[in-house]
């Protein structure tokens, strides 16, 4: 049985074995995973993060894979994380897709790794910065984080990556659905996918249509790229796309700053965590609260102001 300092050895040379063993132990927040963190952090931070996010049957694992095939042809080392809303046991479309992809670019310089979205514990942007972090100090120049763009999830990704691709379809809704899924404010590239389909060319007119009316001061407007990922479509104008971002976040320290801001928001959360482990075990140690749950429990009090009573 290898050590955890061997395992993190192995890790940082590359050895997908042991990388995934430390991914496993953080994501399951084995009594290891602090030193873990603790250990390969110094060695973070060389890595480009892509973020890949739409509802689901957007066709993002088709669009990923085909980047991954690009991102291997000009000799990039790639880790994936793709947070999976199916069971890792019964499986399900989206994971099967993952399996697939996983077989086709075995022999490739890629990591790929599944994540189903209810074992995520501390919330999507916790989870998948530490396991994107590994993959970092592992050696890989490019890190894609792909999750279905529903919920908190959708802006999670936003502090976990530096460019953020949102992928939608004809089908996707209209524009001011688009809007309600908060996609608009995250988004630093647009692809609308199944292009082929009727529809595409409108939905891209609203996207347009919504930047330029958008309050938000924008430095970069969001390009919208039309692609048929099943076809290979588009995707060397997206391949371009994102780098044309990369360069722009890194001219005049942009991608600086956009890190430091989420460390900085990352380090308040984990502030916030830490405060209220700490207050909710001073409570339970200092409190009758399973006295004030019955007394909640027979509506004699709510719970604003049992909460009142603890605290005041």
């Amino acid at each position: 049985m290898q050590s955890i300092d061997q395992l993190i050895e192995g890790s940082l040379k590359g050895e997908k074995l042991s990388t995934a063993r430390l991914i496993s132990m953080v994501e399951r927040k084995n009594e290891h995973a602090p030193y873990i963190l603790e250990k390969i952090f110094p060695h973070s931070g060389e890595a480009y993060y892509i973020g890949v996010t739409g509802p689901p049957g957007a066709g993002k694992s088709t669009t990923v894979d085909r980047l991954i095939a690009q991102l291997c042809k000009n000799n990039y080392s790639i880790g994936v994380i793709a947070v999976d809303p199916s069971s890792p046991f019964t499986g399900g479309a989206l994971l099967g897709d993952r399996i697939r992809m996983h077989v086709k670019h075995d022999k490739m310089d890629v990591f790929i790794r599944s994540m189903s979205s209810d074992r995520v514990m501390g919330g999507l942007s916790r989870t998948t910065k530490e396991a994107s972090r590994i993959l970092d100090a592992s050696g890989k120049q490019i890190v894609i984080v792909e999750t279905v763009g529903v919920g908190q999830s959708e802006l999670d990704i936003a502090e976990a990556t530096d460019t953020v691709i949102v992928i939608l379809t004809p089908e996707s809704g209209d524009s001011i659905q688009i809007m309600k899924a908060g996609l608009m404010e995250i988004a630093d590239i647009f692809v609308v996918n199944k292009a082929d389909r009727p529809g595409a060319e409108d939905i891209s007119l609203s996207i347009k249509g919504m930047l330029d009316r958008s309050l938000r001061k924008r430095d970069w407007t969001p390009p919208i790229f039309l692609t048929t990922a099943s076809l290979n479509k588009g995707i060397d104008e997206l391949y371009e796309g994102i780098w044309s971002h990369s360069r722009y976040l890194k001219k005049n320290s942009k991608l600086e700053k956009r890190r430091r801001a989420q460390l900085k928001r990352e380090l308040r959360n984990r502030i916030e965590n830490e405060f209220s482990h700490i207050l909710w075990q001073d409570i339970i140690e200092k409190k009758n609260v399973d006295n004030l749950v019955q007394e909640i429990w027979a509506r004699k009090i709510d719970p604003q102001n049992a909460a009142r009573r603890i605290v005041g």
